[in-house]
């Protein structure tokens, strides 16, 4: 049926096109995909656009695009990046506020240093109260220096980390990272006192971190085994010693909340000599006993539907806490039931992770296990409600914070020290490497969320890197399993680095790249592998690490190449384009690579290396002997008859050797340089010559029914049609006698040696006749012409190298020759002799064909005089 005009009424969808028409039943268009999230950044002097789906490109940063000058920030923009680099408040039961306890006295010394614009190195070991302390020195040291207090973490991080987040802090440059140089010129003048936490490395990287700031006072809070700072460091070092046995107990109280009994009070003594006073001890035994008061109550007083027995307690811990007060203060109330819950045993209180998980909540303990298969790196609260599976986990941050399992690094927290190796010693371990790869599945579609920005993935990059990392060895016992969890780990990396790129992150996009990598060539996915490589060798680029760059583009374009991926193919190809554009290697000819071939100067091949500057031909070199140039071709009067000798060869010019390794003459070296494609030009015209005289030899040599072989005529040499093939020489026999001829004949070719001066119309070539010339058209009464025209001195080249071009044959009769001539005709030939009757075969004319003539005219050779007797015959 037409759709346009529809017809009958009989199956009832009459009016289906009109309401398709109109909008009626038309299936909901596909929903649109989300566009790739692509920034554009600036980094020093280039431009890097962040693409997540064919690789970032990377140019330099056109003028109109370069970012404004970073501008410091004002108090109330330092107040904000401050309080977005703090950890947020867990939801949930709230902590007790705990005080700083036998800690004046280093509080005062550190903030005494720092007020003379020293820097001061806080050494304690994990759980000393090293946080703490620090947060009140930067409550003092507010208003010391102009650009305020800087708080940084220095877990997982870099000096160079350390470096950009502290420029990020005090200036104002969004999307804009600078290259070293312009990073120290920035931080050259920054004032403020920088708190870092948690730090990780010494010697000369924290040398660089001191040196890159010099008017900022640091105070760095590390553990004893970290590696100490250099003697050139300047640090005062204050060590962080454990709490006496008084102030643990009133640590020990205010966190519990109420006055410890005689029991609690021995039990607290015992931990603090097993603890040496170590203060997360006592935050972690007075949660404890916090738990302890609520479990000595029973539930059903506060809950008469028995609902909060899942949580271990009661939800209020206020109430339960105010009933055991007044039951332990004597208070005798008939409503309230008290359990007997015997106190933890010491060693119980010295590793209290077990004994605390196993009494909180479910959620609690889920979000633990999450956390111990990250490696002590736990999700944000708001990641905690995907991966538990319950919509208030949330709240579960705030109930391990409150039992001291939990410490802050950086604007997140993760495992107090000491918890992961407690709790996996516990049973914790299993089913570590399915939660993992659980977390690496939620991480991998919340980062590649559009409505997910960079800055936010930057936040959780530790607890991404940690979920990366532990998909990477495969802790699986089925092979299928683990290649699962390594494509996971794949699209994991894929997803994230973009974003950490995008955040100026990019100490994690560099480690989410490289395990990107790894995982990619395990699970044999080659696209993906060749994305790693390029964007690895961007950031080479960026870092001004040329060579690496250069091999990760390398191999980036390689297996792109293979995959026929010409989107990604073009964009790395323009990326190691700016590699050589930033290697100067066009700049640099004499530079290149032994292996290729390099061209001299105006397309001139030359066997040796290319000159700065071209030596004239004939200049001596220094310090050498002159040299004659040689001639552009080699002389004929080498391989032709030019003296009596026989034909010589010719031999390439022994190159003479000069003292003190230079380079040899240009005369002696004819093959090299220019002079390559003469010689090649001599030598072919020399086989043209050679080649048409054999030629012309064969065609001239027919007469079979001679019946006298050794008569010369004018058609053949003496050594043609002679019977006996054994005298092997082309000459003459020299015991003939002069009066064997008979009869006068004419040679149908011109001598050669009519060149030289000499009169002669012979009908061998020049290397037919071993370097005579004969004369068969003399008479035959007359003695051998050769020892009479020969010439005596050859000046103008050798006598038989030039044939004439227009030879004629003589027409008269020749006559017997005495002397040379003395001067070359002036008026050429104007008639051509018809050749005598007694000729039986005659040559072709060479105008017709000659060889001999065309290979002699292709030297460029003058014609050679002809026989001033000769005349023209007619036409």
């Amino acid at each position: 049926m037409d759709p346009i005009n529809p017809g009958s009424e009989e199956y009832g969808h009459d009016t289906e096109g009109e309401e398709a028409r109109q909008g009626r039943g038309v299936p909901a268009p596909a929903p649109t995909p989300a566009r790739a999230r692509v920034v554009r950044l600036v980094s020093g002097e280039l431009l890097l656009t962040v693409n997540p789906v064919d690789g970032s490109e990377i140019e330099p940063c056109p003028p109109g695009q370069a970012p404004q000058a970073p501008r410091p920030r004002t108090p109330e923009e330092r107040a904000e990046a401050a309080r977005a680099a703090a950890p947020s408040v867990p939801p949930g039961p709230a902590a007790p506020v705990l005080p700083l306890l036998e800690r004046q006295e280093e509080r005062e010394r550190l903030a005494a240093i720092l007020g003379r614009g020293r820097s001061a190195r806080l050494l304690g070991v994990p759980g000393s109260g090293r946080t703490a302390l620090l947060d009140a020195v930067a409550a003092d040291c507010a208003d010391l220096a102009p650009d305020g207090v800087v708080r940084l973490s220095g877990h997982h991080r870099t000096a160079g980390e350390l470096l950009h987040e502290l420029f990020d802090a005090v200036r104002h440059a969004p999307g804009h990272r600078p290259d070293r140089p312009a990073l120290l010129d920035q931080l050259r003048g920054v004032g403020a006192v920088v708190v870092v936490d948690d730090l990780e490395f010494g010697g000369a990287a924290l040398d660089e971190l001191l040196a890159a700031a010099p008017e900022c006072a640091f105070l760095l809070a590390a553990s004893p085994d970290t590696p100490a700072p250099s003697a050139a460091a300047h640090l005062e070092e204050v060590l962080l010693a454990g709490l006496g046995r008084g102030a643990a107990l009133t640590l020990l109280e205010s966190a519990v909340g109420r006055t410890l009994t005689d029991d609690e009070a021995n039990w607290a003594g015992d931990l603090w000599f097993e603890s040496e006073g170590l203060p997360l001890r006592f935050v972690q035994a007075g949660a404890l006993l916090r738990q302890r008061d609520r479990l000595r109550v029973t539930p059903a007083e506060f809950d008469a539907f028995g609902a909060l027995e899942e949580a271990f307690g009661p939800t209020d811990p206020a109430a339960a806490a105010k009933a055991a007060a007044a039951a332990f203060d004597g208070v005798d109330d008939p409503d309230v039931e008290l359990r007997e819950i015997p106190l933890p045993s010491l060693g119980e209180g010295a590793a209290p992770a077990a004994l605390l998980a196993s009494r909180l909540s479910r959620s609690a303990q889920t979000a633990l296990r999450f956390a111990v298969a990250l490696g002590g790196e736990v999700p944000h609260q708001a990641h905690l409600p995907a991966l538990v599976g319950d919509t208030h986990a949330d709240a579960a941050l705030g109930e391990l914070m409150a039992c001291g399992l939990l410490s802050p690094a950086g604007p997140r927290y993760r495992l107090a020290a000491g918890v992961l190796t407690q709790l996996l010693a516990q049973g914790y371990e299993p089913g570590t490497a399915d939660r993992a790869h659980t977390a690496a599945q939620h991480y991998a579609w919340w980062a590649a969320h559009p409505s997910v920005t960079p800055e936010r993935a930057a936040v959780e990059s530790d607890a991404l890197l940690a979920a990366l990392t532990a998909l990477l060895p495969g802790n699986t016992g089925d092979a299928e399993a683990a290649a699962e969890q390594r494509a996971t780990a794949v699209l994991l990396a894929r997803a994230a680095a973009p974003a950490f790129a995008a955040g100026l992150h990019w100490g994690a996009w560099e480690r989410a790249l490289r395990a990107g990598q790894e995982a990619a060539r395990l699970t044999g996915d080659v696209a993906e592998e060749a994305y790693f490589h390029h964007e690895l060798g961007v950031l080479a680029i960026c870092a001004g690490n040329l060579e690496r760059a250069r091999a990760e583009l390398e191999a980036s374009i390689g297996m792109r190449g293979v995959l026929a991926d010409k989107p990604g193919t073009v964009a790395g190809r323009r990326a190691l384009a700016l590699v050589a554009d930033l290697s100067r290697e066009h700049t640099a000819p004499a530079a290149l690579r032994a292996e290729e071939p390099v061209s001299p100067p105006r397309g001139t091949p030359a066997a040796r290396p290319v000159r700065p500057a071209p030596e004239p031909a004939t200049a001596p070199l220094p310090g050498g002997p002159v040299r004659t140039p040689a001639p552009a071709f080699p002389g004929f009067g080498s391989f032709a008859g030019s003296s009596d000798k026989g034909p010589e060869p010719a031999t390439s010019p022994v190159p003479v050797p000069v003292k003190g390794g230079a380079r040899p003459g240009l005369g002696s070296g004819i093959l090299d340089g220019a002079r390559r494609n003469l010689v090649a030009v001599g030598a072919g015209a020399l086989l043209v010559a050679v080649l048409g005289t054999v030629v012309t030899l064969g065609a001239t040599s027919g007469n079979g029914e001679d019946p006298a072989p050794q008569r010369v005529t004018s058609d053949s040499t003496a050594t043609q049609g002679a019977p006996d093939e054994e005298t092997g020489t082309d000459e003459t026999p020299e015991d003939a006698e002069p009066g064997e001829t008979g009869e006068p004949s004419a040679s149908g070719t011109p001598s050669p040696s009519g060149s030289g001066g000499a009169p002669s119309s012979s009908a061998t070539s020049p290397g037919a006749t071993g370097g005579s010339p004969s004369s068969s058209d003399g008479p035959s009464t007359t003695t051998s012409p050769t020892e009479t025209t020969r010439p005596t001195s050859p000046t103008s080249g050798p006598s038989t190298s030039r044939p004439p071009t227009s030879p004629k044959p003589s027409s008269s009769t020749p006559t017997t020759p005495t002397t040379p001539p003395t001067t070359p005709p002036v008026t050429p030939p104007t008639t051509e002799p018809e050749p005598t009757e007694t000729t039986e075969t005659t040559s072709p004319p060479a105008g017709e064909g000659s060889p001999s003539n065309s290979a002699s005219a292709s030297l460029g050779s003058a014609p050679a005089p002809a026989d001033p007797t000769a005349t023209e015959p007619p036409a």
